[in-house]
Formats: C-alpha cells, structure tokens, sequence
C-alpha cells in the first residue's frame, strides 16, 4: 500500500479495507513501519520497535482488526516489552503480563508495533527526557510536540499511525493534541481503567488516544471503558455507543465561552485568544447559545493541592521501585529536577496530602455548579502555538513561568474529574502553526463532546490538514 493510501484514511477507515479483504493487516502494518523508518529519524517519536512481534500477529476480530497501532512509553503494560516510563529507572523493567488497556486494545483488532516517547514520568508538558531524547513535532522541528504524549502525537501528525495511545494528567493528551493539530478526548475520572495499577495522581490521570478524526477517538474509547475487576471507582457505562454520538445531532446547545487563561497572570497569546472568539462564532452559527462565562472555583489552591498529589505521587513511585529491586536510587537514575520533585514529595506530610486531595474534591464540586447553567465549556487548550524545543528548561528561574504561560488551562479539568477536548479548529497565519480549542462538559458526559465534535468536524474539516514534514 503506497503512503498516499494509507494517510487518506483514518483508523476506522483502513478496518473496513481489511473487512472488504482489499488490503491485509500485514500490508498496513508494512505501510506504517515503512513511514516509520522514513520520518521516525527526524521525530524521535517512536523509541521502540515492536514491528517483529507485529508481523503475522493473530488480530482479534474487533472493530479496528488490523489497524496499526502504538502504545506510549507509559502506563500501558505489553508483556515482555520493557516499560521504561521515561526513566532509566525503569529502562530494564519488563512486565510479565499487559495491562487492561493493552489487552482491551489486542481485543479491538489493533496490532501494537511501537512504543512512543514520553517525558519522565509524564510530568511535563514536552517530550525531552534524558533518557529517550527529545521529540520534534512534525509541523516545526525546532518545536515541541508537546507532552506527556508528544511522542504518540507526534507520530500521528507524521503519519506513521491514525491514532496512539495516550495518557492525561494535567493535559496530557489536550496540549500534544492541540500542538501537533489532532482531535484529543481527556475522559472523565473512572471511564477507563488504569488496571492492574490503582489511580494516577489521585484520579487526574486518564488513559485514552490522540487521534486525527473524531470517530477513531469515539471507537477507542467504546473498545476501552470497560470496568475491570478491583476498580476503585468507574462510572455508569454510557447510554449508546460513542461511534453513534459522533453521527448524532447535537442539538441547540448552551456553551459558555472564555477567552483568557484560567491560572492567574497568565495571558493567551493574540492569536490564541483570537481562535477562541472564532470558535464562539462557529458554534453560534451553528445554532447553539453562546454567551461569555468563567470558571468558579479558587484556581491557584487546585494547582497548590495537584502539585502536593504530583510531588507525593513521583516520591512513592521512585520509592516503590527501589523497594521492589531490593537497592536505593542511584545517580542518574532519574533526571535533577524529578530528583528534586521526589524529595518535596518525601516531605509532605500525610494529613497535607489528605488535605490536598480535598481541596481537588472541592475544586471538582464548584466547577460542577458552571454545568448546571452550560452543557459545554469553551475555552483556548494552550496559550500560544507549540513552543521551542527546550524553551521550558534551558534557563530553570524561567520554568515555572513558562510552564503555566503555556498551559493555563488544562489541568482544571483533570482535577474536576470533567471530560475535556481540544479540537483543531484554528491555525496560525503566516506559518500555519495549529491552535487547538478546548471544550469541556460535566462529569461523564463524553457523548455531548462526541456530538459537538462531530459537528464541529463537518463545519471546519481538518483531517486533510497534514504536517509539511
């Protein structure tokens, strides 16, 4: 199958070519590996091959039988491939089974043949660990795709796959999504499992895909949220499929809009908040009421209570691991900074962190008062357009700054437990750069998401907006 073929389609496309027999699963993934070799050099995304164990795989007759797939570096388990995390820590740590993801994935039909890089531990919002090296974004490669899954973004604005697993902390999926000019769904808190470990981050943390088209995101997750035994919380299964939400009319809408940055003294960059307003204008046009709205809720101690969670989270990690190996952290085993983070973590105190926790609950509760008076919220996914490769860290009084100047507005959302999308609607002029838009709806509510995506999709396709790489 030439390239050209093979990108014209999305996932659930090339699954009906393989239906209809006129293409193979092996041809497809041949196509992938191809691309793969030809661009991977230049993006870094992809840090592992598992193309051996692709071919001739036997693929479950699932929905996506024979789509090429791509697990990120993290949190998804594939037994026998190690699990590096982003972490020489963990650089020769192989699990003896997979994950549920990965075998809700293999039950979907997909052939996993890679792994897709990732910053250490998921805690940034770009891909340049020490470990992997840095990962470049297709449509700039001075640039970042961003993070944590800017390697399984990557690969997808490259073509290399229509869509890769990704994972969402404190925007995880929404800023690489949104940098690299994909359709990137956050789910709510306990829509899919993270099985056979326990939450991420207090619940911030959900595992789902970046893809180019709403309907692969909408089959993912139909293949996903499926509760596995010992859960410490899932949600009620959705009323119909999500695949069948995408083709539904949304209907008349009440979408409160913001054109700013949630956490205080940031700013969007002109043309971010200019995409925003934009976007307001569509969706009204499209019949829906649109009308100015905040966000309630005391920001700044939800960020301070998710960094105290994050902190913790990153010491008991590093610290389980030694434990189970038997010998203490040695140099160079986890990257400065996440050294210094892991010994503010050993620091907090245990009531501190039950305290942060509540104050995430409490957070969770005044923003669910915005979705009694608006099915959905719109606001900017980033504050400006992908950032330079290293601009985060090359001067560390700068970082702090530079972190939230860049995403002032996706971590609301993991710490409400809401469901939150950035949607590709708008692209930088002069160097067509994209600008995601974000849209969120109250807990468990994916499916008005879906509809308005698929909407929006019709509206203002982008799908044949590709990366000039």
């Amino acid at each position: 199958m030439r390239f050209e073929e093979y990108r014209a389609h999305d996932a659930v496309g090339l699954a009906e070519l393989v239906r209809k027999g006129q293409v193979s699963a092996d041809e497809l993934l041949e196509a992938a590996v191809a691309r793969m070799a030809e661009v991977n050099p230049r993006i870094n995304a992809v840090v592992r091959d598992m193309s051996d164990l692709a071919r001739g795989a036997t693929l479950a007759d699932g929905p996506l039988k024979g789509v090429p797939y791509l697990l990120k570096d993290l949190s998804a388990s594939y037994a026998g491939v190690p699990s590096t995390a982003g972490s020489r820590l963990f650089a020769e740590v192989t699990p003896a089974a997979d994950s549920a993801m990965t075998r809700l994935y293999k039950a979907a039909g997909l052939n996993i043949f890679g792994k897709t890089n990732t910053p250490e531990f998921g805690i940034w919002p770009v891909t340049e660990p020490h470990l992997l090296g840095a990962c470049r974004n297709p449509w700039d490669l001075d640039r970042s795709p961003g993070g944590s899954s800017g390697g399984a973004s990557a690969a997808v604005a490259a073509g290399i796959v229509p869509a890769a697993h990704a994972t969402d902390g404190g925007g995880s999926i929404r800023i690489p999504a949104a940098a690299t000019g994909l359709f990137g769904m956050k789910p709510s808190r306990g829509r899919v499992s993270f099985a056979p470990a326990g939450e991420g981050w207090a619940g911030a943390s959900i595992p789902h895909a970046v893809t180019r088209s709403v309907r692969d995101s909408a089959v993912l997750l139909d293949a996903t949220c499926l509760p596995q035994p010992g859960d410490p919380y899932f949600l009620a299964p959705p009323e119909r499929p999500y695949a069948e939400e995408v083709r539904r009319d949304p209907g008349k809408l009440r979408i409160g809009f913001f054109d700013g940055a949630l956490t205080a003294g940031r700013s969007l960059a002109p043309e971010v908040a200019d995409a925003v307003r934009d976007a307001a204008r569509l969706c009204e046009s499209l019949g829906h009421h649109v009308e100015p709205a905040t966000l309630p809720g005391d920001h700044a101690a939800m960020q301070a209570a998710a960094r105290t969670v994050l902190w913790a989270s990153i010491a008991n990690t590093i610290d389980a691991e030694c434990e189970r190996r038997g010998r203490p952290l040695l140099d160079g085993e986890v990257e400065p900074v996440t050294r210094q983070i892991a010994e503010l973590g050993r620091r907090t105190a245990a009531p501190d962190y039950v305290r942060a926790v509540q104050t995430l609950h409490a957070w969770g509760r005044a923003c669910a008062a915005l979705f009694e008076q608006y099915d959905v919220f719109l606001l900017a996914t980033l504050g400006s357009v992908a950032i330079p490769i290293n601009w985060l860290f090359e001067d560390p009084r700068l970082t702090n700054d530079r972190l939230f100047d860049y995403m002032p507005n996706t971590q609301a959302f993991n710490n409400s437990g809401q469901p939150a999308m950035t949607v590709p609607l708008a692209w930088r002029e002069g160097d067509g750069l994209p600008i995601g838009i974000q849209f969120a709806a109250k807990m468990g509510d994916e499916a008005v998401l879906f509809r308005l995506a698929g909407q929006l999709e019709q509206a203002r396709p982008w799908f044949d907006r590709v990366a000039p790489l």
